[in-house]
């Protein structure tokens, strides 16, 4: 058994490369969660990776459908009846991030540097709708664009929201070290389980990161709604010391936007911190509260995107 080698843990891996206007960039999508497990710009990363051996760690970069989030206990209301899911966060005894966190996924289209990628959404214990879904990454010169295509192909109008969960970076400057900017007006407060439970302004607020904030004088694992939509997309994002910026842009579906930062990322065999920048166009508790929530008739097709933009990084002589 000398020459065996594991299968990787998120099955096929997707590189994608392109080199645009004095720019190199690099990107690895996997087969499993349809998940971007790195990101570069001229050699520095600008994603948190992991290794291709092991499972995506706090589900970086999967794809979050066909709810991002938590569903409080697993248990919603749809048309009378009581609709149960599967317990995904035992913690907290909620179901988290959808039903595609495991699913393999099909290629589309793939070319250089580009990937789209399929998955379907059977109908199952509560969640009793069909759907087709797709993800496209493209790199382009200023970043990665990703677009997420749902059509429900069921029998019955079906709700449906989308998110992402991409784990940000500048280079190798310390986590801790960084800003984060959080353009959104309103906080959604969670009770211990991290329910929501109400929101509130943010202004004169802990949680107004309008301006930015030092990530090592944070802990978060908190959304907003109401972000800044200017020019069709909202923008959030990292800033370093020397300028250079990693941002999150999300189009106008993005209405809510999740930043969760973990003190205990795998880095080799030590650990460090690592934030989860999060677009999501409806937030936790959505099934039951309707917040954000898209119902799509028979047939009908929706369309999102969002990306991730790098400015101020010096380009190679």
């Amino acid at each position: 058994m000398a020459d065996f080698t594991p299968a990787p843990a998120t099955g096929r891996q997707f590189a994608l490369d392109l080199t645009a206007e004095g720019r190199t960039l690099h990107a690895v999508v996997t087969e499993v969660a349809a998940g971007l497990r790195h990101l570069s710009v001229d050699g520095v990363e600008i994603t948190a990776g992991y290794p291709e051996t092991v499972v995506p760690p706090f589900g970086s970069g999967i794809v979050l459908m066909p709810w991002p989030n938590r569903v409080k206990d697993g248990r919603w209301h749809h048309a009378g009846r009581t609709q149960q899911l599967d317990i995904t966060e035992p913690k907290y005894h909620n179901a988290i991030h959808g039903l595609l966190r495991s699913a393999s996924y099909r290629v589309v289209e793939q070319g250089p540097s580009f990937v789209e990628l399929a998955a379907p959404v059977v109908p199952q214990s509560g969640y009793p709708f069909h759907l087709e879904t797709t993800v496209r990454y493209e790199l382009q010169a200023d970043g990665l664009k990703v677009v997420h295509r749902v059509v429900n192909v069921g029998a019955d109008e079906a709700p449906v929201a989308i998110g992402t969960h991409p784990f940000l970076a500048i280079g190798d400057v310390p986590t801790d070290e960084l800003e984060i900017t959080v353009d959104a007006a309103v906080h959604i407060e969670v009770d211990e389980r991290l329910n929501p439970t109400g929101q509130s302004p943010v202004d004169g607020t802990e949680w107004d990161l309008r301006g930015g904030r030092r990530i090592g004088e944070l802990e978060l694992d908190d959304a907003w709604a109401d972000v800044s939509i200017v020019d069709g997309e909202s923008v959030h994002g990292l800033r370093a010391a020397d300028g250079r910026r990693v941002l999150l842009w999300a189009d106008a579906s993005h209405n809510f936007i999740q930043v969760f930062i973990t003190r205990i990322f795998p880095d080799g065999d030590d650990v460090k911190t690592a934030i989860a920048v999060e677009p999501m166009t409806a937030p936790a508790e959505a099934l039951n509260s309707g917040q954000g929530l898209r119902w799509l008739e028979p047939g009908e097709e929706w369309s999102v995107a969002w990306g991730i933009r790098h400015e101020g990084f010096p380009t190679s002589a």
